[in-house]
């Protein structure tokens, strides 16, 4: 669907108008491509706070970005250190020194917080990003690196869950299409974040601001791994997948290499085809809420040799306030929301075709973080589905099986182009980026979570939602 306000804000004539009448100027965001080398190109300026730990696979995870030319900021505490882990995993860090009158511009900053202990130490936070902030490329990225607050003790947990508010502010501040996210990483587990880094720095999280994520430990190693064709290998399930952010999620998953099964309603059969042809893959025709779909899903993916991922995308929406809201709508959003995905993750759980080691991945919606108004039924599932992917998180730890969320927010869709036009630029510019997402940066979070790499993630839900102002 196309954002005519957008378009024409961007014409030469449209930046002059906008500009005089102080309208915002939504920027065209960078997004993956195929002939891209390297997962982050530009100057990538690194800091930290004093005794941080995380530095080492910063600098080892932005050595594989060929790409990227790595600084630091001249004369702060943690400069020796990071000069020192530089020299450690074999590479160059230029020092900078900040000045108003250079024309310095950078792709990114990331920010080391772990050796944060306390609140005053957040100052170490304020000497690296005063002097920069006004640096920032278009289209950049700020990731902040701490600790997770809940395994801190009481003067550091302060203190690290204080960068929530930073990050989060970031992304309001910086415009130009640039965004900020939060990693909190356990003691001992930074050996796991290349995978959420090189996400969070990379194009594929383009419409992804102001959120967080927290990495645990696994015994992922990233020897030998193909971060081109992550799920090379793979088999994978997404449900609702004949169009939208379904069809999206299948051609990504496919991309990066894993032999993806689609499924749909029989109804959607001729699409759902098109789709599997489109990308190699299988079509499955079930009705997810029919009491036999657990056994057809099961026995179709058995087939194929069991499943590493299944995406639960298949939902919904029957909108209307509670007092004028006639039960059959009720029921239905429930059990095709959340009644369903839990019945199919019973059965492939207890039958071994998801396997260990595997991925849950669910759509949520941003209607399940902040409610909304006439969707008393929606809201109500899609919060389900975060409190069964926060209460399965611990359960599915004993057999390396994750499960996280994404939360979408305005996505340019078939169903956001029926919405009421006013609503409808509401939603598009209720954001930090003054726009609209598209399926494919759904996909792409959905990718990030389904990632072998990424086996110490567990219990996250991220809203794509390009920092909606709803719920914020």
């Amino acid at each position: 669907m196309s954002d005519f306000y957008q378009a024409i804000a961007n014409s030469a004539v449209g930046k002059k108008v906008f500009s005089s009448l102080n309208l915002p100027i939504p920027v065209t965001l960078d997004r993956h491509r195929p002939d891209q080398a390297s997962f982050i190109s530009g100057t990538v300026l690194v800091g930290a706070a004093a005794g941080s730990k995380a530095i080492p696979a910063i600098l080892a995870t932005l050595k594989s970005a060929s790409g990227a030319s790595l600084a630091t900021l001249a004369g702060l505490p943690a400069e020796a250190d990071i000069q020192k882990a530089a020299g450690g995993v074999g590479v160059s860090v230029d020092n900078y020194t900040a000045s108003k009158e250079d024309s310095a511009k950078f792709k990114a900053f990331v920010f080391d917080a772990t050796g944060i202990q306390n609140t005053a130490e957040l100052r170490a936070v304020y000497d690296f990003f005063h002097p920069i902030m006004r640096k920032l490329d278009k289209c950049a990225r700020i990731v902040v690196i701490g600790r997770t607050p809940e395994k801190c003790s009481l003067e550091q947990r302060i203190a690290q869950r204080g960068l929530e508010g930073l990050v989060k502010s970031f992304g309001k501040e910086v415009k130009k299409g640039a965004i900020a996210n939060l990693v909190y990483v356990d003691d001992g587990a930074e050996s796991q974040l290349p995978g959420t880094l090189t996400f969070f720095l990379s194009p594929k999280s383009a419409y992804v601001s102001g959120q967080l994520v927290r990495v645990g430990a696994s015994d992922f190693g990233a020897e030998n791994f193909d971060w081109n064709k992550p799920l090379w290998g793979k088999t994978v399930m997404v449900t609702g997948a004949a169009r939208g952010i379904g069809a999206a999620i299948a051609e990504v998953l496919a991309r990066d290499g894993a032999k993806v099964m689609v499924l749909d309603i029989p109804p959607m059969a001729d699409d759902l085809k098109q789709v599997a042809e489109r990308i190699g893959g299988i079509a499955v025709e079930a009705d997810i809420t029919a009491a036999d779909a657990p056994e057809i899903i099961s026995n179709a993916a058995k087939e194929q040799g069991g499943l590493d991922v299944i995406v639960h995308n298949a939902g919904v929406t029957r909108d209307k306030t509670m007092a004028g809201m006639p039960d059959k709508f009720w029921d239905m959003v429930i059990d095709i929301n959340i009644g369903s995905e839990e019945r199919i993750n019973t059965r492939l759980l207890a039958d071994g075709t998801l396997k260990d080691g595997g991925r849950i991945v669910c759509v949520s919606s941003i209607s399940g973080i902040a409610g909304n108004m006439g969707q008393t039924n929606y809201a109500t599932s899609k919060a389900a589905v975060i409190g069964m992917v926060q209460g399965m998180a611990p359960e599915l730890a004993s057999r390396n099986i994750t499960i996280n969320a994404v939360a979408p927010g305005f996505i340019e869709t078939q169903m956001t182009a029926a919405i009421p036009f006013a609503i409808r630029e509401a939603g598009r510019r209720l954001n930090s980026m003054n726009q609209g997402g598209q399926p494919v940066d759904v996909a792409e979070t959905i990718a990030f979570f389904a990632s072998p790499a990424n086996q110490g993630l567990s219990g996250n839900v991220v809203r794509v939602c390009g920092q909606s102002l709803i719920g914020a």
